[in-house]
């Protein structure tokens, strides 16, 4: 088949414009839980715009590995707009990871293959395995908003100032870290997982 022509050009553009955009509205939902003083939530955000950033490069490569370069594709898509606090923030946030693993890259996948590009099929199948952990992390973040757990656990946990590094063992993070004073939305969970 030739690739120009294929559905699976059309698909990659698609994931490639639907991962860019994935990768400003994450920015966007970053600055809005540091002005909420979710500190840790705005990194996650930056973190996963990272991610999002990589998965439109392994895109856009393939376009280009396969001829496209200096090529138009037509895209016919939609794209969520949405920005709001935190809160709903990480609802749009986990509900378009679903969508992405659940329905957009399996079916791309699928036509990748009967169209005869496997590697191409693997590339969607992939990314399709990182979008079902960055779902996951964004339930979790969201029960922990909703629930009012991001600073306050059921039980005794560390948790580490993220300006000085101090560590305490309590319920809830402390108003104020006793070293350096900065207040409790720099600080976190600390768990060791190295």
């Amino acid at each position: 088949m030739d690739f120009k022509k294929s559905k699976t050009a059309e698909n990659l553009m698609k994931a490639f414009a639907g991962e860019s955009q994935a990768r400003m509205r994450y920015s966007y939902y970053a600055s809005a839980a540091k002005n909420e003083g979710f500190l840790q939530i705005e990194e996650i955000f930056l973190e996963t715009a990272e991610n999002e950033k990589e998965h439109a490069k392994l895109f856009y490569k393939q376009l280009l590995a396969n001829g496209m370069n200096e090529s138009m594709v037509k895209v016919d898509a939609e794209y969520p707009v949405g920005l709001s606090g935190t809160l709903k923030n990480l609802e749009y946030a986990a509900d378009g990871e679903m969508e992405e693993w659940g329905e957009l890259y399996p079916s791309f996948a699928a036509t990748a293959e009967e169209e005869g590009f496997p590697e191409i099929a693997n590339v969607f199948r992939g990314v399709a395995d990182v979008e079902v952990r960055h779902e996951k992390r964004f339930r979790k973040l969201l029960k922990n908003v909703k629930e009012h757990e991001v600073f306050k656990k059921g039980g005794k946990v560390f948790w580490k100032c993220r300006n000085c590094g101090h560590i305490v063992e309590d319920i809830e993070a402390p108003e104020t870290c006793p070293v350096c004073m900065h207040g409790q939305k720099y600080f976190e969970v600390w768990v060791e997982n190295y």
